[in-house]
């Protein structure tokens, strides 16, 4: 192995210089993957990437078949398109980066928690998120127990879908005109009120549910501002070469707090009242603003000037009708979690009428898909940049196949380990869906077309309504395999179709 490794590297170093391909032994290393850096022995220090300034080779398919080891590399270049802010602040981390195109090394999992300014940002995150979720299900049992109405319960949990719907196209406006840190700072600012809001109503004895929908629907308006910024100040902080590892790890915490929050909610909301939940929830979201109030401010990037946002939206639009890659990754985002999603919804008609059990068993099966999420996040997190484009389109099809076998298979032991796979799908859309539309993206446009893709929370409800429908009068079994056949037929398209994607690291 050691003679056929050196053998390997003379090839390769052969092929670089002299910008032709001189034996087939190069044509199989570089099929498997392979570049100098690969092979080389790693001398334990950071690794020291060529000037990307440099023309080492004449020859475009050489350039081509050594991206991998050259990715890195070039988001230093100045003509890479990455503003000079974002290349500063992750030069302190990129010595700790694995190779680009490893498959994966675990020892880079949480790389980007030594950043400083990413590591305020994830804590700040995980309050907030922790308070939202706690403030999702003392509004549910809150609504329930003042109305007794579904229909209501419903309506109530759906209503921060209309405001998202109506105004993400401009908070994605808003993050790339304003500074984000304080576009963050007013959202997280407008949560707090809110939840004290609702927390001041129970205490005096006024809350009605109409106040609880209208908290919901300013939850909805806020996040429509504050997640376009929150999201798109990332790669300004730890630069390209660790976007990914940092999106995993956001997600990773998101699914920590989807296990965690909901049960201390609970807790708190026989011990200390519905009204001491909502306190604490504000008592996050002001802890959050007093984290994020350490970061330095963050432009944003159009400079539009006197143009107004209107014009910045439809600049917005136009730039993603004219970005294949761009439209296909918001694609399969978008239509994946409008069809994976509405099961988690379906899931009582399953506990209830086919596997004959009780709520204890569907908490077990959500429990299952916050696990697998909280794995999937981490591989993700040491995944490097390897094929995550293929990556991204198998987690659609293992979403897929875990959807149809829950339809096709009764049991309930099997169902509590198939929503294992739905949550290792989950991640891949969750982290490396956002963090490849952030680097395939210009800087000037980020913010628009993650607003576009922040309609994901928009859009569930209105892929429940058709699935509960179809539940309705199809049954819950049918339904969710309407719902998978659709989804892996949707996949294998984009598959097929959609090379530029197939081949992204």
């Amino acid at each position: 192995m050691v003679i056929l490794r050196e053998l390997c590297l003379v090839s390769l170093r052969n092929n670089q210089v002299r910008g032709r391909q001189q034996c087939p032994l190069v044509a199989i290393t570089k099929w498997l993957g392979y570049t100098v850096e690969n092979l080389e022995p790693d001398p334990g220090g950071p690794i020291t990437q060529s000037n990307p300034g440099s023309q080492s080779s004449p020859d475009t398919s050489t350039t081509t078949a050594n991206a991998p080891s050259l990715a890195a590399a070039s988001a230093d270049s100045p003509d890479s398109g990455t503003p000079a802010r974002e290349r500063d602040t992750a030069r302190p981390a990129r010595g700790r980066q694995g190779r680009p195109g490893s498959p994966f090394n675990f020892r880079q999992t949480f790389t980007s928690l030594g950043n400083r300014q990413f590591r305020i940002l994830w804590l700040g995150m995980l309050l907030l998120m922790g308070g939202m979720q706690m403030q999702m299900l003392a509004r549910g049992y809150l609504t329930y127990d003042l109305t007794g109405s579904p229909a209501l319960l419903g309506i109530v949990s759906a209503g921060f879908a209309l405001p998202m719907l109506l105004l993400a196209l401009f908070g994605g406006a808003f993050a790339d005109r304003l500074e984000r840190r304080r576009i963050i700072q007013w959202g997280q600012l407008g949560a707090a009120l809110i939840a004290l809001f609702v927390a001041v109503s129970i205490t005096t004895g006024t809350v009605e549910w109409y106040h609880l929908l209208a908290a919901s629907m300013m939850q909805g308006a806020v996040f429509a501002f504050m997640m376009p910024a929150r999201q798109t100040v990332i790669p300004q902080i730890v630069g390209r070469d660790l976007l990914t590892n940092a999106m995993a790890l956001n997600a990773m915490a998101m699914s920590g707090m989807t296990l965690i929050a909901p049960t201390i909610a609970g807790f708190l909301y026989n011990a200390i009242n519905p009204d001491g939940v909502y306190y604490v929830v504000t008592g996050m979201c002001v802890g959050a603003m007093v984290l994020t109030g350490f970061l330095p401010r963050m432009e944003g990037s159009t400079g539009t000037g006197r143009a107004g946002v209107l014009n910045d939206i439809k600049a917005g639009l136009g730039y993603i009708r004219r970005t294949p890659l761009v439209q296909a990754l918001l694609i399969i985002g978008l239509t994946s979690t409008v069809l994976a999603m509405p099961f988690r919804f379906l899931m009582p008609i399953f506990i209830v009428d086919i596997y004959e059990l009780g709520p204890e068993a569907m908490g077990l099966m959500v429990s299952g898909i916050g696990v697998g999420a909280l794995g999937g996040s981490l591989f993700i997190a040491a995944l490097g940049n390897w094929f995550r484009g293929r990556v991204l389109i198998l987690s659609s099809f293992v979403s897929g196949i875990a959807l149809m076998l829950v339809a096709l298979l009764p049991f309930y032991l099997v169902a509590v380990g198939l929503m294992v796979l739905m949550g290792l799908g989950d991640a891949g859309r969750r982290s490396l869906n956002q963090s490849l539309l952030m680097e395939v993206s210009d800087e000037e446009y980020r913010g628009r077309v993650m607003s576009i893709f922040m309609l994901n929370f928009a859009l569930i409800p209105l892929g429940v309504l058709p699935a509960g429908l179809a539940a309705q009068f199809l049954g819950g079994q049918l339904a969710v395999g309407i719902l998978a056949g659709l989804l892996l037929a949707l996949t294998t398209v984009i598959l097929l179709t959609q090379r530029s994607l197939r081949n992204l690291r």
